[in-house]
């Protein structure tokens, strides 16, 4: 139980710079938007609702309309925030290389927060419960895989600060994904690789405060000690939330160590659309 508490203890601390179960029911919104500025540009995007052990829940979706029949689904994890306009911006970016995109409600009601205090007590029963923060993931597995535009033998994870957290647990785990990609996340929650880890592109800030050396060391141990095929790229003179451009705003407003870094976004964007296109060969 100590070495629990310190762990949650920790992720709770380096995350206030953050920017099919039974128990599981599933019924859709029917509100749909259409975003584009011409026929060549069609994105819809709707939110799918489902309850989770008795909480409702509601993920966003977005897809390329002009696309016809399935398509390889990513789902994209969060800040710790919650579904935000930056998150749906990802699901749009997503959409548009032809993929189905689904941002994971993990908090409840498809919302957001806007403190890092109100983000925190929406976290902590995540990283108190593995096994929960699994549950969640899989409802929007199950109800995502009902799409007719869902291919669910092409299924991958991107995941932002926590959310990149979330990502490298459900690879350690095993779950159906074809592979994980973590911007800017914790390196280590506790849960450890097992041998149905799937493979694991790791995005990292070179000067992010909130992983050190040792961390960066220990992960890359646990990966080739469990055999898991994964690439970590440091980017020089990145801190933490290098992709979100609304970054360097929140660090000023809450005194966080956080900052956009354009360079560094679009270059792991790059080795993230290659690392896709190459797992759904």
């Amino acid at each position: 139980m100590k070495i629990i508490s310190i762990i949650i203890a920790f992720a709770l601390f380096f995350f206030a710079s953050c920017g099919k179960q039974d128990s599981v029911q599933t019924a859709e919104n029917q509100q749909q938007e259409t975003i584009g500025n011409s026929d060549q540009d069609l994105i819809v995007t709707k939110d799918i609702e489902y309850t989770v052990d008795g909480k409702q829940y509601k993920s966003h979706l977005a897809y390329d309309g002009l696309i016809s029949g399935e398509r390889p689904v990513v789902y994209i994890l969060p800040e710790w925030w919650g579904i935000t306009d930056y998150a749906k911006s990802r699901a749009r970016q997503i959409a548009e290389l032809g993929y189905l995109a689904v941002v994971v409600d993990m908090f409840g009601g498809g919302g957001f927060v806007d403190t890092p205090e109100k983000a925190q007590q929406q976290t902590k029963p995540i990283y108190e419960n593995p096994d929960f923060a699994k549950q969640l993931f899989e409802a929007a597995i199950d109800h995502s895989k009902t799409l007719d535009e869902a291919d669910e033998s092409k299924m991958a994870a991107i995941g932002y600060c926590f959310g990149g957290a979330m990502v490298l647990n459900y690879a350690r785990e095993g779950e159906p994904l074809k592979g994980a990609v973590s911007f800017h996340g914790n390196l280590s929650t506790g849960v450890k690789a097992t041998s149905n880890a799937v493979p694991m592109l790791v995005l990292n800030g070179e000067a992010d405060s909130f992983i050190s050396a040792e961390d960066i060391q220990s992960f890359k141990d646990e990966m080739n000690n469990a055999g898991v095929d994964f690439k970590f790229i440091n980017y020089s003179g990145a801190v933490h939330s290098f992709t979100n451009p609304e970054a360097t705003e929140v660090g000023k407003k809450f005194g966080m160590n956080v900052a956009y870094n354009k360079e560094a976004d679009e270059a792991s964007w790059n080795e993230m659309k290659s690392f896709l296109a190459k797992i759904f060969e």
